[in-house]
């Protein structure tokens, strides 16, 4: 490219998985840093306070880095077939109970 040219959109860059170097939206190989066990616990709840009736599923403990959190949380949610979305401290909300679907991904993620 020359100097004057301006780059409006590229595909090539930081969206790639450092494991398989495949689109982060493509990508399969996401796992779970192992460190301690009650480092890695994943502690799935439902929750209906505050929300006026409708419940959620909350994901907490997930230890990854941001880039695959938002992979986890994008696959998680066409796992499900719902919407959601992550919050403060690495908190991944689900809509409705969940609860049952997500235990199966995880443990199928870590296998």
């Amino acid at each position: 490219m020359t100097q004057n040219s301006r780059l409006v959109y590229s595909t090539s860059g930081c969206n790639l998985c450092d494991d398989c170097k495949k689109p982060l939206k493509k990508c399969r190989c996401l796992k779970l840093q192992s460190k301690k066990e009650t480092e890695n616990r994943i502690n799935v709840y439902f929750e209906k306070k505050g929300r006026k009736g409708s419940g959620v599923t909350v994901i907490r403990g997930v230890v990854l880095s941001k880039n695959e959190l938002k992979c986890l949380t994008t696959n998680l949610k066409k796992y499900c077939g719902v919407g959601g979305s992550i919050k403060h401290n690495n908190q991944i909300e689900l809509q409705g109970d969940q609860r049952q679907q997500v235990k199966l991904y995880i443990n199928q993620l870590v296998k």
